[in-house]
């Protein structure tokens, strides 16, 4: 599965770096019976759908062309944005969402939680500090990011 990730890597990365896009994420991944690759790309001010499909057209073209076939089994391909609950993968994601709303879930449990939401407002490459409610009283916490299970951008309600 690793090689068809690089492989695909290899062969949408040129499409997407010649419309100025970026590639967010990609993955091969089987649920059911069902194989898919996803491909994320974003771009400053957002991703449309045309744009999308367009990256999804030249990219089932060039696979289609590709001899012997990197991916032999059936499978669907999906070309979407990251979404606006994106999830916190990479560095450059984290300094991204300086100062936006994130959750936060945790291996174990800190002060009781295993889930918080807040105000990313301090990061280095072992921390992380949110500005979160408790009730009606700001706090904030710091967190080792080893004990991160999962990042992504939040909506506030």
């Amino acid at each position: 599965m690793s090689s068809v990730v690089e492989t695909v890597t290899e062969v949408v990365m040129p499409i997407i770096e010649k419309q100025n896009f970026e590639l967010y994420d990609l993955e091969f991944v089987k649920e059911g019976q069902s194989w898919f690759l996803r491909v994320y790309i974003d771009k400053p001010g957002g991703i449309t759908i045309e744009e999308c499909a367009q990256v999804s057209d030249y990219l089932s073209e060039k696979l289609d062309e590709m001899d012997p076939d990197p991916i032999p089994q059936a499978y669907f391909l999906e070309v979407s944005s990251p979404g606006a609950e994106r999830q916190l993968k990479k560095p450059k994601d984290y300094e991204s969402a300086m100062n936006k709303y994130i959750n936060v879930s945790l291996y174990q449990a800190i002060n009781g939680s295993k889930i918080y939401e807040g105000t990313l407002i301090g990061l280095t490459d072992d921390e992380l500090t949110l500005d979160y409610l408790d009730k009606t009283r700001h706090k904030e916490i710091t967190i080792d990011r080893s004990k991160i299970a999962k990042a992504r951008l939040a909506i506030k309600f």
